[in-house]
């Protein structure tokens, strides 16, 4: 009975082996292998989503195989392609791209997804269906490498931090030390310090001057995220870096242009007519409020107005920086380590002016000749970002390329100063209104 059982279990398993293994050869040799090719970049939210549609495909049918190319930091990627591109006749401009026999899609959403499921089914009934990764000789079984895992250390309270993004660390701090080197920012901060001197109460001094730096401090830093998140979710598009440059260009230039004629055409400066307004704004800070409580909330109302006169200002550097880490994809850890170094740099000038005067009761403002130094500085380097973002930004990825870009700058504005000051008076030729400012106040 038992000899009877094992002879028919082991037919019965005999007849689920052939079954199958008909089966899967019946699988093997009715449909061809079809190759997605996918281009992505390292940070595109639109790029996973479809990494999401393309495991699902790939795990229900073994017979599509997906090639993907990471584009956006991945120099031999780009150029395999703009291959495709040249080859199927489509200008590679955004991510993702996805490329199936001799069709190609641009972007994803569920109705693409299904629209390329369809093709890949069509195509494996075709044993001869196109291939372009095949004809333009590219790899059409092997992933392209994405780059490897970087050195990652574990920090209290802040948790993973990549060291290799210790370039964006410098370059952040350089950024943020120009940017808060800010005419506008200083001008206020030293008058509004200024009038409150006039107290005699050094209580006061620190009260207003810590609110406003505090609340001055929290109104740019959402304004900065806000421009990060607004790149980030844009994802690459080369005529967004393109244009990020030619706003780099623009405050640049007119910042320099007020090295030379301050304050006349277009000028990202507090205009003359604002200024009696603020003034107006900064004395009732200070002498209409009797009690504590309303100093704090009078200086907080003063620093969110004060902050959104400022942006025309200083919105050129955060563009710049904002635009540089979102195309690094850093994480959400090393983003927040990098805006805190920006803001703090970026305050070391204000707290520098802020706790001179608390300690000495002594205060010193902003003057226009230091305001045309300090826009001649900052619009070199903007001019200088500005070029370098539009032909070569990976310069900003090298410790020492990214040094060797800010000395470049500095070298420039230094030699803009002797060219000048020093060389041009002593042949007779004076350029900008400097010196005729200097005439008129002394007729005075």
């Amino acid at each position: 009975m038992v000899k009877h059982k094992i002879i028919r279990f082991t037919l019965a398993a005999l007849i689920a082996a052939m079954f199958l293994t008909s089966a899967v050869s019946a699988q093997d040799t009715g449909n061809s292998e079809v190759n997605i090719y996918f281009f992505w970049g390292d940070g595109c939210p639109h790029c996973e989503d479809e990494w999401v549609f393309l495991n699902d495909l790939t795990s229900r049918n073994l017979n599509i195989n997906v090639v993907d190319y990471e584009v956006w930091y991945d120099k031999d990627n780009q150029k395999i392609l703009l291959e495709f591109g040249q080859s199927l006749g489509f200008e590679p401009v955004a991510v993702p791209i996805t490329v199936i026999g001799d069709r190609y899609w641009v972007g994803y959403t569920d109705a693409l997804g299904a629209e390329m499921e369809a093709a890949a089914n069509t195509l494996m009934e075709n044993p001869d269906h196109p291939d372009i990764g095949k004809q333009l000789n590219g790899s059409s079984s092997e992933t392209s490498p994405t780059g490897e895992a970087g050195r990652v250390i574990n920090l209290p309270i802040f948790g993973s931090v990549d060291l290799d993004q210790q370039t964006l660390f410098i370059s952040t701090a350089i950024i943020g030390f120009v940017d808060g080197f800010n005419p506008c920012s200083l001008w206020v901060l030293s008058v509004l310090l200024a009038i409150t001197l006039y107290s005699g109460s050094r209580k006061k001094i620190l009260v207003v001057g810590i609110t406003f730096l505090l609340v001055t401090t929290i109104v740019y830093s959402l304004f900065i995220s806000g421009v990060f998140t607004l790149l980030s979710y844009i994802g690459y598009l080369k005529w967004i870096q393109i244009l990020i440059a030619l706003v780099a260009l623009v405050f640049g230039l007119v910042n320099i242009k007020d090295y030379f004629w301050y304050k006349q055409g277009v000028s990202f400066t507090i205009s003359d007519k604002k200024k009696p307004k603020l003034y107006e704004n900064m004395r009732s800070t200070v002498t209409d409020t009797r009690t504590m409580l309303g100093l704090i909330g009078s200086s907080a109302a003063l620093a969110v107005g004060v902050s959104f006169v400022e942006f025309s200002c200083t919105a050129g550097f955060p563009v710049i920086w904002s635009n540089l880490v979102a195309s690094n994809n850093v994480s959400l850890v090393t983003y927040l380590l990098l805006l805190g170094l920006y803001m703090l740099i970026y305050l070391l000038d204000e707290l520098a002016v802020f706790g001179t005067i608390a300690v000495t009761m002594r205060a010193s403002r902003v003057e226009e000749k230091h305001g045309r130094l300090l826009k001649l500085a900052s619009g070199v380097i903007m001019v200088t970002l500005g070029v370098v973002m539009a032909f070569n930004p990976e310069l900003m990825n090298k410790i020492s390329s990214s040094l060797l870009v800010f000395l470049f700058a500095l070298a420039l504005t230094l030699l803009v100063l002797v060219v000048h000051r020093r060389l041009l008076p002593a042949m007779g030729i004076q350029i900008g209104d400097e010196v005729k400012k200097k005439k008129a106040r002394k007729r005075h």
